[in-house]
């Protein structure tokens, strides 16, 4: 039986996942604003709308590559969408050199000229097309029409690049190598499994490092003969080890990569090709290793350490595992990779905090100096306003604790109780951490909300095990730590346990969804944007190429057991419990989570009588990226946050 819901104009039939109900017609206001169909949704008063601007105002800079001569690419925005710009210098002007309606958020040089290489795709769908552009705007397309390309890497000497592609459908990228200045020398050189792609290539480019990923606890290595195809297994075989990038050492006798093979953590070790042997780097390890480069001559590698949700940078010396002088940074959150630039002398990095936008900065090796960029604006924002976040840790079910951030408003009436806001993260494997965050920022002041941002078992950064523990049947049990949070703050004397809200997004967006199922007493409204509604049709209608991937990590539907898992955990079928205000966003274009997760969940609540708010951004896939889009739907939000939570009432 189906639900008719009138969306755009236009009558639309969902399918309810939860079983047969009445046909009825909600009869629901819907109206348009540029890309922005809202139904069910009052108009943002002018006020408002005023007020959120400026926090959609602030920009950031990120850092993407070197140019051969010392010049940085970063991503910005000046208009309504991020793209790659120029920095000559520090302090220098950002030298626009995309122009596009689309984001074009990275970049990667080619070395020895001043080109670099890009995606781009249309409307959020993610079907990335890379090109190949000069710093006068002439490019030329690499990939070939009607696929999907991602992680471009260059030779060493530029005259060789890599890449994965893969069609509609298949879940199994390729690999693809070309000369860069001529794209009909493109050929599959491997035609993979899963989820596959190129790292580095060898001096004599007949060789590539390669993994494939198989969910985030198990990452496979292997070294690839670009003449016949074949490949050869890298590391210890017979157990799941998470490798994290990777490049020849050595003079392509070894590699050098980050590895998780016989600790709670990854961090760096050099596998030698010959005997096997695995050297490690940092033995002893307590946090995770994130990202790394290495120096052009080989000898120094620079990675980045998780330590409790901030960043810090560290240098080692690859032959002997020395430590070497890094840089003191300011407490915040890497926001991009590490680079050497050309010659070795610098690393260029982004640097994001609670209080700053992200900026592009380099640290001279030799003489230990730590070097600003760019500044980024505010865009209005009173910088003696924003927040800093404290870190706790609050006690859940099994006895174990979880990691959390809070956010308090500076200032708050003397004996009152504060609003609640919850984040929590998609993913599943993601993490929140203390970055710059407009969104946090506008809840705490223009809500005077204490905002909270959990990681959940399943999180990333608080190693393997903690990753590993809401995996398939386990997947409630990260809904049970949101539960002893909602305990945690009914105990704090300055927080309202009966005013709280929760906000996720993507997988997050599941949790709220299964929030509203479990706890309805408990808060007093929800926000979901493209979540998962039910996992059955989640993966039915997911992109070909992420399906196997989210099975991994979730379950594989056509086994029973866990058939009747998903059947019983899946919003979805809990709806009629759900009985508080919810807000739903949604990408139309959306390859990761359909809009029909998102439609047939408003369907089934609407036909029980459950207030819902839909937000549907034509012109968006999974996220929102265009800045008129964000300023509507986050003004939405708060419209929404301000009414459940009784803001200005």
């Amino acid at each position: 039986m189906t639900v008719r819901v009138l969306l755009a104009g236009a009558a639309m039939s969902l399918v309810l996942a939860g079983g047969a109900v009445a046909q009825v017609e909600p009869q629901v206001e819907t109206r348009e604003a540029g890309q922005i169909v809202y139904q069910g949704v009052p108009a943002t008063p002018p006020s408002l709308q005023a007020a959120i601007a400026p926090y959609y105002n602030a920009r950031s800079a990120v850092f993407e590559d070197w140019l051969p001569d010392g010049s940085m690419l970063i991503a910005t925005r000046f208009g309504e969408t991020s793209q790659i710009h120029r920095v000559a210098a520090p302090g220098a002007a950002r030298t626009q050199l995309t122009f596009f309606g689309e984001p074009i958020s990275s970049a990667k040089a080619r070395p020895g000229t001043a080109t670099f290489a890009y995606p781009r795709d249309v409307g959020g769908a993610e079907y990335y097309q890379l090109y190949l552009r000069d710093l006068a705007g002439h490019e030329i397309q690499l990939s070939a029409p009607d696929t999907r390309n991602q992680g471009a890497v260059f030779s060493k000497d530029g005259t060789l690049v890599a890449w994965s592609q893969v069609t509609p459908g298949d879940p199994n990228y390729d690999i693809v190598m070309a000369d860069p200045a001529n794209p009909a020398s493109r050929r599959v050189i491997h035609e993979g499994t899963g989820a596959i792609g190129p790292l580095d290539i060898s001096a004599d480019g007949q060789r590539l490092l390669v993994a494939r990923y198989v969910s985030a606890a198990q990452v496979e290595m292997f070294v690839l003969d670009a003449r016949t195809g074949d490949l050869s297994a890298l590391g210890p075989q017979g157990r799941k080890i998470a490798y994290v990038g990777g490049g020849f050492v050595d003079g392509g006798k070894a590699v050098l990569t980050l590895s998780d093979d016989g600790s709670e953590v990854t961090r760096p070790v050099v596998i030698d090709l010959a005997s096997g042997k695995v050297r490690d780097l940092d033995p002893g390890a307590t946090w995770g290793a994130e990202d790394f480069d290495l120096s052009p001559d080989g000898t120094t590698i620079a990675y980045a350490v998780n330590e409790e949700g901030y960043s810090r940078i560290v240098l080692r010396d690859v032959a002997s595992g020395k430590l070497l002088k890094g840089p003191e940074l300011p407490m915040g959150v890497l926001s991009s990779g590490l680079k050497f630039s050309p010659d070795g002398s610098k690393l260029g990095f982004s640097l994001s905090t609670s209080t700053a936008a992200g900026d592009a900065w380099s640290y001279d090796v030799k003489g230990g100096t730590l070097t600003r960029w760019t500044e980024s604006e505010l865009g209005g924002l009173d910088p003696a306003r924003l927040v800093e976040p404290t870190l706790f840790r609050y006690p859940t079910f099994d006895k174990r604790t979880i990691p959390a951030f809070i956010y308090r408003p500076k200032t708050a009436p003397a004996g009152g109780k504060l609003p609640v806001v919850i984040q929590i993260h998609g993913g599943p494997e993601g993490q929140e951490q203390p970055s710059f965050n407009p969104r946090r920022q506008s809840w705490v002041n223009e809500l005077g909300a204490a905002v909270i941002i959990p990681n959940v078992r399943g999180s990333s950064g608080y190693g393997k095990t903690y990753l590993s523990l809401d995996n398939a049947e386990k997947r409630e049990d990260s809904v049970k730590d949101i539960g002893a949070l909602l305990d945690w703050v009914a105990r704090q004397p300055d927080l309202d346990a009966s005013r709280v809200a929760v906000v996720g997004q993507s997988y997050g967006g599941y949790m709220v969804l299964a929030v509203a199922g479990h706890y309805n007493e408990r808060i007093a409204g929800a926000i979901d944007l493209y979540g998962i509604s039910d996992w059955v049709t989640f993966l039915k209608n997911t992109e070909g190429y992420r399906r196997d991937l989210r099975r991994a990590e979730y379950g594989d539907e056509r086994d029973p057991k866990m058939r009747a898992v998903f059947d019983r955990i899946a919003p979805v079928k809990m709806s009629a419990k759900m009985k508080k205000p919810m807000m739903v966003f949604q990408g139309a274009n959306d390859p990761r989570v359909p809009r029909s997760e998102s439609e047939q969940m408003v369907a089934t609540l609407r036909a029980q009588g459950t207030e819902v708010w839909y937000v549907l951004a034509k012109d968006e896939g999974h996220g929102i990226y265009k800045k008129a889009n964000q300023e509507a739907v986050r003004a939405t939000e708060l419209l929404f946050l301000k009414k459940v939570l009784g803001v200005g009432e």
